[in-house]
């Protein structure tokens, strides 16, 4: 394969996942649990999957082909956050909602198990590491992926699909081991997110010596 195509592939790969995000974002939008609009949720699963398998791919054959470009630096993160962020935003909303903990309750539930604290606690540590980044590039510091940022990833892309399988297959709120099995998923999801922020937040004593000596 000629290298002038070789080197659009892996671009081409990471806006196809931006496209299956937002494709996502219109197909969860479409259920409601338990079972209003079910084929709509299996559709939104089967994107997800799709989309966090070419996360893997265009990382690999961008450093397989020697093409990495400033273009996928920027937009493969973005695509990354904008599918799993926007999963979980959408999985703690108001359309996983268990319908008998609702009505005038004070205890609300969501068949997926996350909760508002839960995704904002995972959209603070994007920010967070973010910033770092930014701080690391300003001073000239190198400062690549770390490994515990690809195993969030893998985290991430496993758990949230396995979720809402569960909650097609086996409806939480009418199966014990599966709700049980779906908060243990989440919530490792959000301890790995957030112990996958620890290694920037050890490094930041050392970009600030550099800002200082710069």
């Amino acid at each position: 394969m000629p290298h002038s195509v070789r080197r659009h592939i892996p671009n081409l790969l990471t806006m196809a996942r931006g496209l299956m995000a937002v494709m996502f974002f219109v197909s969860i939008s479409l259920y409601r649990y338990p079972n209003d609009g079910e084929a709509w949720l299996v559709v939104a699963t089967v994107l997800f999957v799709i989309a966090a398998a070419t996360d893997f791919l265009d990382g690999h054959l961008a450093r397989r082909w020697e093409v990495v470009t400033g273009f996928g630096r920027v937009m493969d993160p973005f695509c990354d956050k904008l599918l799993v962020l926007g999963a979980m935003i959408c999985l703690a909303g108001p359309r996983f909602l268990v319908p008998e903990w609702t009505g005038g309750s004070h205890l609300v539930a969501t068949a997926s198990a996350l909760t508002p604290w839960m995704v904002v606690i995972v959209i603070a540590r994007e920010l967070f590491v973010t910033s770092i980044r930014g701080m690391a590039e300003a001073s000239g510091t190198a400062f690549g992926a770390k490994w515990s940022g690809k195993a969030k990833m893998v985290v991430q892309s496993v758990a949230i699909p396995v979720t809402m399988t569960l909650i097609i297959v086996a409806p939480p709120s009418t199966h014990a081991w599966s709700a049980w099995a779906i908060r243990g998923l989440m919530w490792a999801a959000v301890a790995v997110t957030v112990a996958s922020g620890l290694p920037y937040l050890a490094a930041i004593p050392r970009l600030l010596r550099g800002a200082d000596q710069a």
